[in-house]
């Protein structure tokens, strides 16, 4: 009887997540999944009108076949390699700088860092592109008058532009994660590590590190999703501001022309399941090997 009335109350407070899940997560990716079987053909000569025919897994391999689509993985491996290191350590940096008995005014500081991350992404895009633009942006005229010649939107400069604007988003979001953990530490380990004779270095690198390990790997893990969801930033780059960023620049923005720019919504379905499993993969081998080293350790 008790086990009974403890699954019913479990069923009746569990029962609007499992609702809303299926709602906003279950469903959307099964209409992803059928719609990615289908295209649209044209009848006749092309007078007639357009019919929905099942294609089985042509939208896949036609996406995987696009050196567009291609390229654009190949642009997120850049990014990550270059956008995740430098998120990783400069939050972690800024927030073992913020716990440590050198700071001064830390309530200012995260409140000053943590700033650019409310500031919706779409508009913290568009002042970057405006401080890229030459001849409207202020920057770029200081850089060309002290001789530094710079070009934010081209080809070998449109990637660290996009990785500045996203550092600028999400440096303080995360470092602001890092320094709730470090003040979770109990300070009787950090007292009893100055009494050893540690110093600062050794006592951030060897204790407060190590024991806010969880964290590091969930901001880590989030930040690669994050990452290959990589859309807004280059979207505006590509609006009519010359930029090297092209409109299939990333995988989600080749699923965005597909779907909106060609009509072809099979197409974009594919390849927007194809980024998910690449999502999911990653996740899981992160996970996992995170797993076995902190097993290990």
């Amino acid at each position: 009887m008790k086990r009974a009335r403890t699954t019913r109350a479990a069923a009746i407070l569990l029962g609007p997540f499992f609702v809303l899940f299926t709602l906003v997560m279950v469903l959307p990716i099964g209409y992803a999944v059928w719609l990615s079987l289908f295209t649209e053909k044209q009848s006749g000569l092309g007078f007639g009108g357009t019919e929905t025919v099942f294609s089985g897994l042509d939208n896949y391999t036609a996406a995987l076949g696009d050196r567009a689509f291609r390229e654009g993985f190949g642009v997120l491996l850049g990014y990550c390699l270059f956008y995740i290191p430098l998120l990783l350590v400069g939050a972690l940096a800024l927030a073992l700088l913020l716990d440590s008995t050198l700071a001064r005014a830390r309530r200012f500081f995260q409140l000053a860092l943590f700033l650019p991350h409310a500031v919706p992404g779409i508009i913290a895009a568009l002042i970057w592109v405006y401080l890229y633009t030459p001849q409207l942006s202020p920057v770029v005229s200081a850089m060309e008058s002290g001789g530094i010649g710079f070009d934010f939107l081209s080809p070998d400069g449109a990637l660290p532009s996009i990785v500045n604007i996203a550092l600028w988003e999400w440096l303080g979001y995360n470092m602001v994660i890092f320094y709730a953990a470090l003040q979770a530490i109990d300070r009787s380990v950090l007292e009893a590590a100055t009494v050893d004779g540690a110093g600062a270095w050794r006592t951030a690198l060897s204790i407060k590190v190590p024991l806010i390990r969880s964290s590091l790997v969930m901001v880590a893990l989030f930040t690669i999703i994050g990452s290959l969801q990589l859309f807004t930033e280059p979207l505006i780059l590509n609006m009519g501001t010359g930029s090297a960023v092209t409109s299939t620049w990333t995988p989600n923005m080749y699923a965005y022309t597909a779907a909106f720019g060609r009509n072809d919504y099979g197409l974009a379905a594919a390849s927007s399941i194809l980024l998910a499993l690449t999502a999911a993969l990653l996740s899981f081998v992160v996970t996992r090997f995170t797993g076995r080293k902190g097993k290990k350790a």
